[in-house]
């Protein structure tokens, strides 16, 4: 195994243990997650990503009950739409030989209901119980749980061997509750405390049981409490955590989403209310405030790009959530070089980690800058974030960091002066790729051999282009003329050599990459729609390159696939090599849009629309398989470890719906347009409820007809001006 693959394999996340199934279930609060199945317990059964896990380590392994010595007759098991509870119901089992015939006191099978409710709280998980005897007899009943503690890092449960670990203590019981203890190599003392409403009859480090006495039609209640605790020796304490917050944005997410969707389609409405209610809780109880954790489980951290594109896509409905994100990364910009963590200084972070792994440098991510667009999209979202608010004040103060990222995407960003962005990894291990699509294998020649670096990819080159553009306009309205005109000159030239070296005539559309000898990565993929995006594309060669990306090779009808079918490295069950990922697609649905092929994002919209009625509670996961849509009624075919939920992924049909209707909001003006707008076949009417403009509202209705889209305003306030251009 080469060196390249041996690194790029020591932190990928192991497929030997598949979250793709639906009987999964998903907590999130700040920091703590977990992951139960259907019956709400935790089943250490093999390799497993099931657990609760707080600050990057599994407080809890295994955690199972029973009734009456056996698991209980699961009769449903579901997530609220806020994703705030867990309910699930269950029933007794038959106990004896002949069903309805019991000794006494042991209730027939089928007359117990038992009801479970589950919520997370910031390092702690609430469990309570309800039983009622639906018997005609008295019905005595034990209810036990079995548990334990392995605290894992998330590395180790994704996959990442160790060496050494640090060490298990002794378990114990004080005053009726269990205490699990590990002491870290990180010197960190890590505790899982279990706690009970009531007495038990038995109680282990390992094991608690209850007994309950009902009579017909009577009702008992129990609560179990675990609790995720960290004693960190005081010079660790404050590491990595960031600083309290002391200023004016957003505390309380609730009020994230400004606005309300609703369409004549209630398929779509539950996908709308379910992508919301997943970016609420990758935010919510965050302590960095309003920024989207990237994914549960394997990345419910910082992570720099995943937070710069969810607020791209959430912008129109949700600026706040910009605010936060630009807030965090300007916070945590690089101040210096540092090989090891690939950092440079103006650098946007990419990855943020507090476990066990990370604070002792098994893993580089504790802070960790290897991603090449994130300090592109930085400047990007601060000019977008303008765009759409005119909140000038924000943006001066950090304008510093904005201008600290441009001066990076100058010197650094392009390390050999050729006016591209490129990347080589410097971190030993790193990397290798530092794109979105991050495999080691994701950048290839058309004969299928890795490039070789630095590599300049196509996307991040129309990044750059944008943020010159975003960056000029910023540097106009703060009064540095010079700055802008320069930025302006260099976008301009930007574009001209992206359009000479990375188009290929054979290809019909631009190139996946760029190599070190600036020989061209001829492979279709995805990553052309994002050149749409950013608008550096030129208008006559937009139609050719929508042509490619939604052709059979590139469409799958669920959605756009990553990499083209005729490529030599396509693989439908890859990472990134010919899966379907919401976020890219829409992406790529609004640079569409830029380009007035609304048909084109419509279609996009309506095929991962698709794809999510066929998926548990209609959430939108990371990605899934690119295979061709079959004609059988299937829906699409579920890629094992992905994340769901997942920030980017849940913010994907805001911008895809932005895309469709052609609209921008800009709040300075007090103006919202809709240009060329479009609703897919699915959607009859979309109706927008109390759209922000400022300090101003509006909502606004569109409606679907034979001759294209008619705008309504029920209400609107005064200072307010809809527009549409045809």
């Amino acid at each position: 195994m080469t060196d390249i693959v041996r690194f790029a394999e020591e932190y990928y996340v192991s497929a030997s243990s598949g979250l793709a199934d639906d009987r999964t279930r998903v907590l999130k609060y700040g920091e703590t997650f977990a992951v139960f199945n259907r019956f709400g317990d935790i089943e250490p059964i093999g390799p497993t990503q099931f657990g609760l896990f707080h600050t990057e380590c599994r407080y809890i392994s295994r955690f199972a009950m029973q009734l009456n010595g056996r698991q209980p007759l699961l009769l449903s098991s579901s997530i609220r739409d806020d994703n705030a509870f867990l309910s699930v119901d269950m029933t007794n089992v038959q106990t004896t030989p002949h069903d309805g015939v019991s000794p006494d006191g042991v209730p027939a099978r089928g007359t117990l209901h038992v009801f479970r409710l589950q919520f997370l709280e910031r390092g702690k998980w609430h469990t309570k119980i309800r039983l009622l005897n639906y018997g005609c007899d008295r019905a005595v009943i034990s209810v036990g749980f079995n548990f334990d503690a392995d605290f894992a890092d998330i590395f180790q449960v994704r996959g990442t061997k160790r060496e050494h670990t640090g060490e298990r203590l002794e378990d114990r019981v004080v005053d009726n509750c269990p205490i699990l203890e590990y002491m870290g190599l990180d010197g960190v003392l890590r505790r899982t405390r279990l706690c009970f409403s009531r007495p038990p009859v038995l109680m282990t480090p390992r094991e608690a049981c209850f007994e309950f006495e009902l009579p017909p039609a009577a009702e008992e209640k129990m609560e179990a409490f675990v609790f995720c605790e960290r004693e960190a020796p005081r010079k660790n304490r404050s590491a990595l955590g960031p600083a309290k917050r002391k200023d004016t944005m957003l505390s309380d997410p609730t009020g994230m989403l400004d606005c309300r969707i609703r369409s004549s389609s209630e398929g779509f409405n539950a996908l709308v209310t379910r992508s919301t209610a997943d970016l609420l809780m990758l935010v919510e109880g965050n302590p960095e405030g309003p920024y989207p954790y990237a994914g549960v489980p394997w990345f419910s951290t910082v992570f720099g790009r995943d937070g710069i594109i969810t607020a791209l896509e959430c912008l129109w409905v949700s600026p706040k959530l910009a605010e936060g994100v630009l807030y965090i990364l300007a916070k945590t910009q690089a101040t210096e070089e540092n090989a090891q963590q690939d950092a440079e200084p103006g650098k946007i972070l990419h990855e943020l980690r507090r476990g066990e792994m990370a604070a002792t440098g098994e893993i580089p991510f504790g802070r960790y800058y290897g991603s090449i667009d994130a300090t592109p999209l930085f400047v990007m979202l601060a000019g977008a974030y303008v765009d759409r608010t005119g909140n000038l004040a924000f943006i001066k103060r950090i304008w510093p960091n904005v201008k600290r990222a441009l001066d990076w995407m100058d010197t650094y960003g392009d390390c050999d002066k050729d006016g591209f962005i490129e990347y080589k990894k410097r971190s030993e291990h790193g990397l290798v790729q530092q794109g979105w699509k991050d495999s080691h294998d994701s950048v290839f020649y058309a004969d299928g051999r890795i490039a070789e670096p630095p590599i300049a990819l196509c996307e991040v080159q129309g990044y750059a282009f944008a943020a010159k553009l975003a960056g000029a306009k910023l540097a106009r309205a703060f009064g540095e003329e010079e700055l802008a005109c320069r930025l302006e000159h260099d976008a301009a030239a930007i574009q001209a050599k992206f359009e000479e070296q990375f188009w290929n005539d054979e290809l019909g559309s631009y190139v996946l990459a760029l190599d070190g000898q600036k020989r061209q990565c001829v492979v279709g993929a995805s990553n052309a729609g994002h050149a749409l995006f950013c608008g550096i594309v030129e208008q006559q060669r937009a139609e050719a390159v929508a042509r490619a990306l939604m052709s059979e090779q590139m469409f799958s009808g669920w959605g756009v696939r990553t990499l083209s079918s005729s490529e030599k490295r396509y693989n439908p069950m890859s990472y990134h090599n010919g899966s379907v990922w919401p976020h890219d697609n829409a992406m790529i649905a609004m640079g569409f849009s830029r380009y007035h092929l609304q048909q084109q994002a419509c279609r996009v919209l309506e095929s991962i629309y698709e794809s999510s009625r066929h998926l548990v509670l209609q959430r939108l996961p990371e990605l899934f398989c690119g295979f061709h849509r079959r004609d059988d009624g299937s829906g699409p075919t579920l890629y094992p470890v992905a994340c769901a939920p997942q920030a980017w992924a849940a913010g994907a049909v805001f911008l895809m719906l932005q895309a469709c209707l052609g609209m921008r909001v800009e709040n300075a003006k007090k103006e919202v347009w809709f240009s060329r707008p479009m609703l897919p076949e699915v959607l009859r009417e979309v109706q927008i409820e109390n759209l922000r403009v400022g300090d101003s509202k509006v909502t606004i209705k569109l409606r679907r007809h034979d001759h294209g889209v008619s705008i309504e305003t029920p209400h609107r306030d005064e200072d307010i001006r809809v527009y549409e251009w045809v």
